[in-house]
């Protein structure tokens, strides 16, 4: 599990703690900076095997310090990393898990009340970590995973990503009236967040109930006016509809349709050059084309329908050799 981001915030970090060396004044504390610091090079090059030595030497004095504490996180996700996706019923790479598991248990436990910010974070990242760790790809345990997330969301009840990682083991458990109802209560704790109703209309879309998705997707347009993205995903789902779903009868594909059409029209005005926007209008008005029966209305619709084809592939030549 590395990525930029957390990459940036590991760098910065250590050298927050390594500063603090000079800090400590007892021998033992000392000792455990230097493979606290260890461990924390061996991180950086993704030398897990090393990292583990290092943070485990940091540790095995019992610290008090927070900053060392930290180090449960680092241990954890080494054992994390070390862990080999698809090896089921080995006993050696199963402990690997299991070691995270309970290394990510002490970061979230040691670190819950951490002094500073940073410290903190950290904490709330093992718990994250932890989920994750409980998920189908790996210890596929939810009935675990369920009290951490709600732990995760005692302590910070207006962060909706602790809602949908909750709505999410309900909804892999089959508890989809549960899931529903948790993401409802991260729509409640914060309404206008575009993101909990981008949770709500995939909910809905995996759920087979096509209104409340859209009227999901609608309402995270509405938070979010000035994102073609935001009006571009209309349209492809009114278009999907109307295409694929061989329920719909022609006076609600025309619907469709036409609302598909309304909403990339208000992406491509707010972005002229949205390529895949300028797809998606083309797809929609060559499904009008289809309907209407008049020859001439018909050729012009799918005239219209190969130039924005045409600006959609210059568009993209354009941005490949930009």
């Amino acid at each position: 599990m590395w990525n930029n981001g957390f990459k940036r915030e590991f760098v910065l970090f250590s050298a927050l703690v390594l500063g603090s060396t000079a800090a400590c004044g007892k021998v033992g504390e000392l000792q455990a900076m230097r493979g606290m610091k260890a461990g924390n090079a061996a991180y950086a090059q993704q030398n897990y095997k090393a990292a583990v030595e290092g943070y485990e030497q940091a540790l095995a004095t019992d610290p008090t310090n927070e900053d060392l504490q930290t180090s449960y996180f680092f241990l954890a996700n080494s054992y994390d990393n070390l862990w080999k996706p698809g090896v089921t019923g080995d006993p050696a790479n199963d402990a690997l898990m299991l070691k995270a598991v309970d290394n990510y248990q002490k970061a979230a436990e040691k670190l819950a009340n951490a002094q500073k910010p940073a410290n903190r974070n950290i904490g709330k990242l093992a718990l994250q970590y932890l989920v994750a760790a409980y998920g189908i790809e790996k210890l596929n345990d939810p009935a675990k995973a369920e009290p951490v997330v709600q732990r995760m969301i005692q302590m910070d009840p207006a962060d909706p990503t602790n809602y949908f990682a909750l709505a999410k083991i309900y909804e892999d458990a089959g508890l989809y009236d549960d899931a529903e109802r948790v993401l409802m209560l991260s729509k409640a704790a914060k309404p206008n967040d575009p993101a909990v109703y981008q949770m709500l209309a995939g909910f809905y879309n995996r759920q087979g109930q096509f209104e409340k998705t859209m009227e999901a997707w609608q309402t995270r347009a509405v938070k979010d006016p000035k994102n073609p993205e935001a009006y571009q995903t209309i349209a492809t789902f009114y278009w999907d509809e109307a295409y694929r779903d061989p329920r719909v009868k022609e006076p609600e594909k025309r619907a469709f349709v036409q609302k598909g059409i309304e909403a990339v029209n208000t992406a491509l005005e707010l972005n002229p050059n949205y390529s895949e926007a300028l797809v998606y209008k083309g797809l929609l008005l060559r499904l009008q084309a289809n309907m209407e029966k008049d020859p001439t209305k018909q050729q012009a619709l799918i005239k219209e329908a190969d130039e924005l084809r045409d600006k959609a592939q210059t568009t993209r030549k354009q941005k490949a050799s930009d």
